[in-house]
């Protein structure tokens, strides 16, 4: 474990640094965003807190600044607890280039640089030290934690991915629940949980099992306005998703979720026979090369990420541009969680599905054939309802995800201001026109505004349906599938229905006037209300359930859209053969300035390489634009550039302004 001699006397004297000189010197930001700052002040005071944040909206900083000035005021090391290994490389990395000593004790490194870190902890030379869960409930490493407190050396306990914690969350943990040692062990810590993705149930057993009933709760804003929804009916996934990417992103970084190992396989191979640079990544891969996938994705630009949602918790590449699921996630929290991987540079961004009936029936029988209590159960299908009715609203996309976490939206110009939805093409925003655009129940941003959907009384064709599932099981005695019963409604006598003289039912050809389209919709709303249910057991056949009788007797009527993949929004398109976008930090730009900024991006890549992090962590795009814009021609031209902090520009800047200068 090292040496603890000397440890009560590593403190440094204190210095008076508030935090907003640290954000500054430090992290060469002016000034905090949205409740960073206040989040920050209570925390260096000492105060629990539990902070939900979206994501890309600063919750490191959250806990970073607060350890830099608890550090420098004496009290020692943060903890910070993250499920993540990438993650934790990451943000060293990351807090290595802005000059703030930290370390991670995880199961990549070996023994002998598990102890340098014990080592450099006990010396007081860390300020945040990061671990997975599963370390933090060691009996070493709680000896170790003993012992920093014992010399009043043990600061700060950040708890990040604080949803783990939480049986109702999306993505449920056992080994976080072992994190109540930390408050029952060391009562005066301070703790800080984060997390981007929790309703209020979950919230609640956040609060319960990390025993936080004292903190102070900071909910902000879920919006993320420069992120627009969009949500088709799935006819070919890949030829629309393929499409998707070859109009809107070429050449540009993003994610594509998909439910299963076998058609991320399909997907990543199809993909790259169209010229994309797509990587495959799933559970069932080697580490090895899960490993080098994800190093590619976050280190090269233009990587397309094919993955189940084994991949991306904690993904913090700013430039990703899109996110696109071919099969529907399981509730509302993952849907939110996967497409904030999206745009985490406050630039534009999209998120994109696919969404069918299949999807439906796959949801739902994941729920039911799951081993969990009827208690849990009847919580994940009210969850999946919840996005089932995202994806059939007519309405606002954005309006309805806020409401799904409690929150209104505002049609506040100030916070809108950097969405590219609401900008003119390559100019300066339009603040009047953005303010009439971004009302009540209109973003201006989701395909349901932008391309308002036709709807229609689907009451009719919902009755004969469920007429149809009825009269079927009275005549048989057991139930058939989708495809089957749309044959018998729309009248068609396939050697299935001969067999089985089902042509002989009163709704034969009832139908006849609904298309196969219309009548998927129709089923996927009613099992999606629970009229219908779907047994896979038995060859996925459809069965009624109590739901459906107000529907069968014409008590309940339903008004559903018509589903039709939405047009491409053609201010995005880019034709083929076209020169490939600037990237989206670099929009607006003058030619000289565009090389500047390619050239930094050049040198960028390569000091990356060197540190071995990825190029975001040198620094991020937009401070590379910045710069570029600015054309500096000394180092006091470089101060005050949002990113540049000190450090930085001790480290970089004859470099950077260098390479400005022998640019083309």
């Amino acid at each position: 474990m090292g040496t603890i001699e000397g440890l009560s006397s590593v403190a440094s004297p204190p210095t008076a640094q508030s935090p907003p000189a640290i954000l500054r010197e430090v992290f060469g930001y002016e000034h905090f965003r949205g409740q960073q700052g206040a989040i920050v002040d209570h925390v260096c005071a000492g105060g629990d807190a539990l902070v939900l944040m979206p994501t890309g909206g600063g919750k490191s900083l959250c806990y970073q600044i607060p350890a830099i000035a608890r550090q420098r005021a004496g009290r020692g090391v943060t903890l910070v607890i993250s499920p993540l290994i990438a993650l934790m490389h990451d943000q060293v990395g990351a807090l290595d280039e802005v000059g703030v000593p930290a370390a991670f004790l995880n199961s990549t490194l070996d023994w002998e640089q598990a102890e340098d870190i014990e080592r450099r902890l006990l010396a007081g030379q860390l300020t945040l030290l990061y671990a997975a869960p599963e370390r933090v409930a060691t009996p070493r490493f709680l000896g170790l934690l003993d012992t920093l407190h014992a010399h009043g050396q043990l600061s700060l306990f950040a708890i990040d991915e604080a949803h783990c914690v939480s049986q109702w969350g999306h993505d449920f943990r056992p080994e976080y629940r072992q994190l109540t040692v930390l408050h029952q062990r060391w009562p005066s810590v301070p703790r800080i949980a984060l997390t981007a993705t929790a309703d209020a149930t979950t919230r609640a057993d956040i609060v319960e099992r990390l025993q936080l009933q004292d903190a102070r709760q900071f909910v902000s804003s879920f919006d993320r306005p420069n992120i627009a929804y969009t949500i088709v009916d799935k006819k070919d996934p890949a030829r629309q998703l393929l499409q998707f990417i070859e109009d809107e992103h070429p050449g540009e970084a993003g994610i594509v979720y998909c439910q299963s190992r076998r058609r991320v396989e399909e997907l990543a191979t199809l993909l790259c026979t169209k010229g994309l640079d797509a990587l495959p990544y799933h559970a069932g891969l080697p580490a090895d090369e899960r490993r080098q996938n994800q190093d590619r994705f976050l280190r090269e630009d233009g990587v397309v990420m094919v993955a189940t949602i084994a991949f991306g918790m904690g993904i913090d590449k700013p430039d990703v541009r899109f996110v696109a699921h071919v099969d529907l996630p399981k509730n509302i929290e993952g849907y939110y969680q996967e497409t904030g991987r999206a745009g985490r540079d406050g630039l534009p961004a999209d998120a994109w599905m696919a969404y069918g009936l299949q999807d439906v029936v796959n949801q739902r029988r994941m729920i039911d054939e799951s081993p969990a209590g009827d208690d849990f159960k009847q919580v994940m299908r009210g969850k999946l309802d919840a996005l089932l009715a995202l994806a059939e609203s007519t309405g606002c996309r954005r309006e309805r995800l806020l409401a799904y976490f409690g929150e209104a939206m505002v049609g506040d110009i100030n916070s809108i201001a950097a969405s590219a939805h609401l900008e003119s093409a390559g100019g300066p925003l339009d603040a009047e026109p953005a303010r009439l655009r971004y009302r009540p129940g209109y973003c201006g941003a989701c395909d349901n505004c932008l391309h308002p959907p036709a709807v229609w009384d689907a009451t009719d064709c919902a009755r004969k349906l469920l007429s149809t599932i009825y009269r079927v099981h009275q005549m048989s005695g057991i139930g058939f599938g989708a495809g089957h019963l749309m044959d018998i409604l729309r009248g068609k006598a396939t050697d299935k229905v001969r067999q089985f003289g089902h042509e002989q039912i009163s709704t034969f050809g009832l139908g006849a006037e609904f298309s196969e389209a219309e009548l998927r919709g129709v089923l996927r709303q009613l099992i999606g209300i629970g009229a219908l249910r779907v047994d896979a057991e038995r060859f996925n056949t459809v069965h009624l359930l109590p739901a459906a009788r107000p529907i069968l007797r014409g008590e309940q009527a339903l008004t559903l859209r018509a589903h039709q993949a939405a047009p491409a929004r053609e201010r995005r398109r880019t034709p083929r053969g076209a020169p490939a976008r600037a990237p989206a930090a670099a929009v607006g730009l003058d030619g000289p300035a565009q090389q500047r900024f390619a050239a930094l991006k050049a040198w960028r890549a390569e000091v990356a390489r060197e540190h071995n992090v990825p190029a975001y962590v040198i620094f991020p795009d937009a401070t590379l634009a910045a710069i570029a814009a600015r054309a500096p021609q000394a180092l006091d031209d470089l101060t005050g550039i949002s990113g540049m902090g000190a450090t930085r520009l001790e480290r970089h800047g004859a470099e950077v302004l260098r390479v400005c200068q022998s640019a083309p």
